[in-house]
C-alpha cells in the first residue's frame, strides 16, 4: 500500500511528453528556484473564452486549443531555459530565473502573439480564441524565499492576470503597483498627462491605450 502511494505521488511530479510539469511540481520547481535566484520572473497564462469555443464546438475543439498553446509553449520553455507547468485546466505557468521585470515583460507580449498565431491555426473559421498573460517577478512582487515565496509569486501572477483579464483579455497584466512603477518611470510628466487626457477622450484604460501602442511597434519591428 505503501509503495503504490510513492507510485501515485510520483505521478503527480513528473512532467509530461511536453515537458509540462503538473501544479504540485511546477511550485516546487519554482520554490527551489526561488532558492537558488535572487531574482525571478512568473508569467501566469489563461486562454481567453475557452468555455465558449467548447460550448460553440465542442470539447474537441477546446482540446485541439489547448494542445496548441501546450506545444507553443514547451517549444518556448525548452529554447529560453524556462519552467512549464499546467496548473489547470487551460491555465499555464512559465518560471523564467535569473530575469529582470522589463525585458520579459516585453517577451511576455511578443509570446502572447505567437499563441494567438498558433490558436488561429486550429480553432474553427470565425471564432476568437486568445490568451491573456499575468506577470510578477522577485523582489519586485515579493522578497520571500523558498515555498512562501514561491505561494506569493503565484498569487500576485495571479492578480496580474486578472488585470489582463479586466482589459478585456488578450492581454498582459501586471499588479497595480508594477504599472504604476513602469509608467513613472519610462514617461515623463507631460506624456502622462497626454496619455491621461487621450484614455479620457478615447473613453479607454490608459493600459489599454499603451497595449495599443506596443502592439503596433511590434507589428512594426516584425516586418521589417
Amino acid at each position: 500500500m505503501a509503495k503504490r502511494s510513492e507510485q501515485v505521488k510520483d505521478v503527480r511530479f513528473r512532467a509530461d511528453a511536453n515537458g509540462c510539469l503538473s501544479r504540485p511540481a511546477f511550485e516546487g520547481a519554482t520554490a527551489a528556484a526561488l532558492k537558488r535566484e535572487p531574482v525571478a520572473t512568473l508569467l501566469h497564462l489563461d486562454l481567453d473564452d475557452l468555455l465558449g469555443l467548447n460550448e460553440k464546438h465542442g470539447r474537441e475543439a477546446g482540446d485541439k486549443a489547448i494542445g496548441a498553446a501546450t506545444l507553443l509553449l514547451a517549444k518556448t520553455a525548452a529554447k529560453e531555459g524556462w519552467t512549464l507547468g499546467r496548473i489547470g485546466g487551460d491555465e499555464f505557468a512559465l518560471l523564467a530565473p535569473g530575469t529582470n521585470l522589463e525585458p520579459i515583460f516585453l517577451r511576455a507580449e511578443q509570446l502572447r502573439h505567437e499563441v494567438d498565431a498558433a490558436l488561429a491555426k486550429v480553432v474553427p473559421h470565425g471564432q476568437k480564441c486568445t490568451v491573456s498573460i499575468g506577470v510578477a517577478n522577485t523582489p519586485r512582487d515579493t522578497k520571500a524565499r523558498g515555498p512562501a515565496g514561491a505561494e506569493e509569486l503565484m498569487r500576485k501572477a495571479d492578480l496580474a492576470l486578472l488585470a489582463a483579464k479586466e482589459q478585456g483579455g488578450d492581454a498582459v497584466g501586471l499588479t497595480p503597483s508594477d504599472d504604476m512603477v513602469l509608467k513613472s518611470s519610462y514617461y515623463s510628466a507631460a506624456q502622462l498627462g497626454r496619455l491621461k487626457g487621450l484614455a479620457e477622450r478615447q473613453k479607454k484604460k490608459e493600459a489599454a491605450l499603451l497595449r495599443e501602442a506596443l502592439d503596433d511597434l511590434l507589428r512594426k519591428h516584425e516586418r521589417s
